[in-house]
């Protein structure tokens, strides 16, 4: 009989229903938007910070992340490589090679951080060849060129085809000195290190600084970045190397990720104002609607209506309206969220957020943006609910009756 009451009410006060409707379908979207838009914004930032450069996990020298060296490098990286190849969650690894050295073109000289990469594999895991402002990618075979952050060709006043004097220090304390042909300028997304870095190609960076077959760091593109921690545990004890450390980006980028958690945090402060925002909106809509209905209650209690069962009913038509309203919400939502995932919001302009640059911000589908708000929003819907359901309750018939 609550159940069968309840409905009638819904549908007697369809103004008042909608009201409350509304609220709750609102918050709902908004919540669900938000969750949605936080989760692909800060997912963005992550696929363009290690996707771009730095990649989802790296293989060093246990002791390198520390205390960079020459010395501190891996030896036979290609047998790795094949290791890495036979792994599913590996879509893409890229080896390569760093040192610090001057770098002269005329009469100006800077100091040079050098980057030595196997073209083809940097190019398939963090797209080299996406970044390039003038001129042409490294060549896959080698040779003598370079190519220039843009910052550093700036500060070098180094333009395509001319040519570099490099001096560096090699691995058997040598000192080395090359010359190479500038055959393009790069921006690879990072102001600062574009400002120093200097690309070579794998075998001329190893041939340089005395490397036969070795590298400094493995750079591995993988595309479940959700389950790192597994993979690294998987690459562990496939690589079977215990001089080796294989760490996920949360590690060896440690400063960007605690920035972003606190970040994130923040915006979880933000989901409980809507949420409150919602149960403040549903308490004002159901209480003027016990207001109104004070002879009814009134009524009731005069024909012998016990005070659970009236406060039974305000309760359940809240829960009706919260769960209609947030069925309706749900599709919505996953229509609002599926667009923006695929199409995404074009900013009005660029937002810089680690050293990276990005222009475009889009949702993410996952199952939380639409659980969560379904466990906010119907609980603190039939929660505020009480209150005014105590005041049903507790209509005295005498008083009610007279006040209309």
């Amino acid at each position: 009989m609550i159940l069968s009451l309840a409905f009638r009410n819904i549908f007697r006060q369809r103004r008042r229903t909608l009201l409350t409707a509304l609220t709750i379908f609102g918050g709902f979207t908004l919540c669900s938007f938000s969750i949605a838009w936080m989760d692909g914004s800060y997912n963005n930032v992550i696929d363009l910070f290690t996707r771009s450069n730095l990649g989802h996990i790296q293989i060093h020298h246990g002791e390198y992340r520390d205390r960079p060296a020459l010395y501190r490098n891996i030896p036979d990286y290609e047998e790795l490589g094949r290791v890495l190849d036979a792994d599913d969650d590996v879509e893409a690894w890229a080896p390569r090679v760093y040192s610090a050295g001057l770098a002269s073109v005329g009469a100006r000289t800077a100091g040079v951080k050098i980057v030595g990469v196997d073209p083809a594999r940097e190019t398939a895991a963090t797209h080299l060849d996406r970044k390039i402002l003038a001129g042409r990618p490294l060549s896959d075979a080698p040779g003598h060129e370079t190519l220039l952050g843009k910052g550093l060709a700036r500060r070098l006043g180094a333009a395509v085809g001319d040519t570099v004097v490099v001096v560096t220090q090699g691995a058997d304390g040598s000192i080395a000195n090359e010359l190479y042909v500038v055959v393009g300028t790069m921006d690879s997304g990072d102001e600062m290190s574009d400002q120093m870095s200097m690309y070579l190609d794998l075998h001329s960076a190893q041939e340089l600084l005395v490397l036969d077959g070795c590298v400094h760091e493995i750079a591995i593109i993988s595309d479940n970045i959700h389950e790192l921690d597994k993979i690294c545990a998987g690459l562990v004890a496939a690589i079977d190397r215990p001089e080796l450390a294989v760490e996920p980006w949360q590690e060896f980028a440690r400063s960007f990720y605690d920035a972003m958690k606190a970040d994130q945090k923040g915006n979880w402060i933000s989901l409980v104002v809507i949420t409150m925002l919602v149960a403040i909106g549903v308490l004002n809509t159901v209480l003027m609607n016990v207001l109104e209905r004070t002879r009814e209650y009134g009524l009731m209690r005069a024909l012998g209506t016990s005070p659970l069962p009236i406060f039974n009913l305000v309760v359940t038509e809240v829960v009706i309206m919260a769960i209609a309203s947030a069925c309706v919400a749900f599709v919505v939502s996953y229509l609002l969220n599926l667009c923006l995932s695929n199409v995404g919001i074009p900013m009005p302009m660029e937002i810089e957020y680690g050293g990276i640059t990005f222009d475009n911000m889009s949702t993410e589908m996952n199952v939380r943006s639409y659980v969560i708000p379904l466990l906010c929003v119907i609980p603190s819907a039939a929660l505020i609910s009480v209150l005014p359901a105590i005041k049903a309750a507790r209509t005295r018939p005498a008083v009610a009756m007279r006040s209309h």
